[in-house]
């Protein structure tokens, strides 16, 4: 995946592209390789990285949705679960059957979750990833040794999936590539053209690393920009209302101690009347979620201290190791632009807006599409590319993705390292060693990541920035903020070399990844 080609491309202004994707998220990325794997001609532009916002600061969790169950969304929960099993069976190296527990301390508890689950189990049919069953207080104290013990009567065992987002990002680009697409990050599009009966003709756009103009001529465009889809909405209208509204997500990172085992906590009953999770990744324990009204967007969110304080008093509660603020490794926010419309608009509460996908046209012809969630992108992107193919007139083609692997397809892999993440690539990864031994020596003696990683991501996964790469290539800013600040000299020396930057760069580089850094951390 080479930016240099995908630049070349896009300025041949003499193509004629069947569909621009304006947006380099999950949705975006899904519908590109929807696109591709048809046959048509597709351009994706994401304005900063892939995944640079919302898509990478997930809860990594594949699921239906064991609380949209509660509310009765029958329909979004089953079409998630059955999404749920595709990614699996699409995505083995990055998709995982992860089991959780819900711990009872009242009688009824563990009829009422075991009958509920037995339901999802039932929805997902046979694409299930294992059975939910009431389980012994012994058995809970062995799986999670840290659960708070009083009261404890026993639990109920289910099953979800759990991923690696910004990794899945990373090779849905690779797919849509390999398919035929041209996928381009940090290009911005900064104007909508139009014939001279106001329908839309293609996308200005600039190349924001090299400071160049690009025009390209277009069938169709789709707005798949997230938590942006308001501001490119009033490209095309000006007066248009929004039709979003932004809910923060804060997730906080610790020692996996605080769970004591491989198995995730699932807490059903918060003060604010959602979920919270505790989550074994990659190493660490992230736990989480909240869901704030914020009155914007912004590209680098940051949590609120009673967001923080939240989370630590809900987990604290049904844990024996209490997790205090010294003992956070990172915190990340992210913003949902959820899909609001007529009274939910007004509503205070964004847990009751639906995560169900809404797909909206206007009369210039732009293809706007908004909410959902990762678990369901590949039916978001089948939904939106059939309605494109409407809008623009092309010839109608079966939708594949349904089995369609995705690259670095791998069904064994061994996750006690990060580098399963890389699937079948890693063979090509390790051969990086030969070329220079060096970049095999580690980045940090606490982790795995080496300088090959480092490499690969700047030659093959379109790195250009110390964030690409410690923030969504490796992961490390997720996992441990203070020591990704610490490696992020090492990674900048090793980009400098490969894209032929100078000792300016390498410090620049530094500082900004710094700053951006110490928004991770409570203590700096």
């Amino acid at each position: 995946m080479k930016r240099k080609h995908s630049i070349a491309q896009l300025s041949d202004s003499s193509i004629q592209w069947d569909l621009i994707i304006i947006g380099g998220g999950a949705t975006g990325l899904g519908t590109a390789v929807d696109a591709a794997s048809r046959g048509y001609k597709v351009a994706l532009l994401e304005q900063a990285d892939f995944t640079k916002s919302t898509s990478s600061r997930s809860t990594k969790l594949v699921h239906g949705g064991v609380r949209y169950l509660a509310q009765g969304d029958i329909g979004l929960v089953t079409e998630a679960l059955h999404e749920r099993g595709r990614m699996r069976e699409n995505a083995p190296h990055l998709v995982k059957n992860q089991r959780f527990i819900i711990g009872n301390y009242r009688w009824w508890e563990k009829p009422f979750y075991a009958l509920g689950l037995t339901l999802y189990d039932l929805l997902a049919a046979r694409r299930a990833f294992g059975r939910s069953l009431p389980v012994s207080r012994k058995q809970v104290t062995a799986e999670i040794p840290q659960i708070r013990i009083k009261g404890l009567k026993g639990g109920v065992v289910y099953h979800d999936g759990l991923f690696d987002d910004s990794r899945l990002a990373i090779h849905l680009a690779q797919t849509a590539t390999e398919l035929g697409a041209t996928c381009a990050n940090y290009v911005k599009v900064t104007g909508l053209t139009k014939d001279r009966y106001g329908k839309i003709t293609g996308v200005d756009a600039r190349d924001m690393l090299a400071g160049r103009s690009l025009y390209l001529p277009a069938r169709a465009v789709i707005n798949a920009t997230g938590i942006f889809v308001d501001e490119l909405m009033q490209m095309d209208v000006r007066e248009k209302a929004g039709i979003v509204r932004p809910s923060q997500g804060v997730h906080l990172v610790v020692d996996k101690s605080f769970l004591g085992g491989d198995t995730a906590i699932m807490i059903p009953r918060t003060s604010d009347g959602r979920v919270l999770f505790g989550v074994p990744w990659h190493g660490k324990i992230i736990l989480g979620t909240t869901d704030t009204p914020v009155n914007g967007f912004v590209l680098e969110p940051r949590a609120l201290d009673e967001e923080i304080d939240f989370i630590l008093r809900t987990a604290g509660a049904y844990l024996l190791k209490q997790p205090r603020r010294e003992d956070i490794l990172s915190v990340f926010a992210g913003l949902r632009p959820l899909a609001a419309s007529g009274k939910s608009m007004d509503e205070k509460k964004t847990k009751e807006i639906s995560r169900n996908h809404k797909i909206m046209v206007s009369k210039s012809g732009l293809l706007t599409v908004t909410g959902g969630k990762w678990t369901t992108y590949r039916r978001m992107a089948e939904d939106t590319v059939n309605r494109a193919v409407a809008i623009a007139g092309l010839p109608r083609r079966k939708c594949v993705t349904k089995h369609l692997r995705i690259h670095g397809y791998k069904k064994a892999v061994n996750r006690a390292s990060f580098n399963y993440v890389y699937g079948s690539d890693y063979e090509k990864i390790l051969l990086l060693q030969h070329e220079n031994s060096g970049w095999n020596e580690k980045l940090h003696l606490q982790y795995d990541y080496t300088g090959k990683e480092v490499v690969w991501a700047v030659r093959e996964e379109m790195a250009f920035t110390v964030e690409d790469v410690l923030a969504r290539r490796l992961r490390l800013l997720f996992l441990d903020a203070r020591a990704a600040i610490e490696v992020a000299p090492k990674v900048a020396a090793l980009m400098a070399k490969e894209l032929g930057e100078d000792v300016a760069w390498e410090q620049a580089q530094v500082n900004a990844f710094t700053e951006i850094a110490k928004g991770y951390c409570l203590s700096l």
